[in-house]
């Protein structure tokens, strides 16, 4: 027998985890936490790209646009309670998205790690799998389902999970890849076509949440990091092609 019984099969074509902010759903010129244009936009691209490439592709989206944990625990709301406010936030992100994703014509499915059966399934790793190999695109949502973690955590986390091949980390600030330092400050900061994993952490580069990093260093699980925003960009990552910059 070449596999473990019962395992799941091997993905035959490129199976891609997406991780996507909340913000890229708003627009700086709109007062609106969801921006129905810039959905649309993205879930063009999104759509046209599974199919023209034919990947097995997967979401992760943030909730920073209506809520961040942070900021409520700025206001002195209990971090575990924010959290939990934020992970909701990511579920009416993932629906919307889906929305916009099935009027191209792409079906999907909404997973989510907290339970709520009227809106989402739960997820389940090997449901997820399954519907990657049937074609559909999945929006995971609500991060982990636990407090104290970011979205970039729960994004590392399912990749590996799912056997993804590359994790795509879409900035939406204009910035295309990783730097030597913020760029918006400082004009000669240098940006990298490469970087290992242990680059980022000696430099302390904030790419991504630090236990994302370390995470997929030790799952061997690359991570691309580009300008999700930028026209072209988004097809140009899914196809593989030499843009932002790639840690491994």
């Amino acid at each position: 027998m070449s596999a473990v019984e019962g395992s799941p099969p091997r993905a035959s074509r490129r199976r891609l985890v997406l991780k996507m902010s909340g913000e890229a759903l708003a627009s700086s010129a709109s007062d609106e936490t969801i921006d129905a244009a810039m959905v649309e936009g993205l879930a063009g691209e999104l759509a046209s790209a599974r199919v023209d490439l034919d990947l097995e592709l997967a979401i992760m989206v943030g909730g920073g646009n209506i809520w961040r944990g942070t900021t409520g625990e700025g206001q002195g709301i209990d971090r575990a309670t924010s959290d939990t406010m934020g992970m909701l936030a990511t579920v009416i992100n993932a629906l919307a998205l889906q929305d916009a994703i099935e009027r191209h014509g792409q079906p999907t499915r909404v997973l989510s790690a907290v339970h709520m059966a009227e809106v989402a399934e739960p997820y389940i790793r090997r449901r997820a799998i399954r519907h990657l190999e049937k074609g559909r695109v999945v929006i995971f949502a609500a991060g982990m389902g636990n407090p104290y973690f970011t979205t970039d955590t729960s994004a590392a986390l399912r990749a590996a999970e799912i056997e993804a091949s590359l994790l795509l980390k879409g900035t939406h600030s204009g910035v295309d890849g990783v730097y030597s330092s913020d760029p918006m400050l400082d004009p000669s900061a240098e940006r990298y076509e490469a970087l290992s994993f242990m680059d980022v952490v000696s430099r302390d580069l904030r790419v991504m949440d630090l236990t994302a990093i370390t995470f997929c260093k030790d799952n061997c699980l690359p991570i691309l990091v580009f300008d999700l925003m930028a026209a072209g960009h988004l097809r140009r990552a899914l196809a593989g092609e030499q843009i932002g910059t790639l840690i491994q």
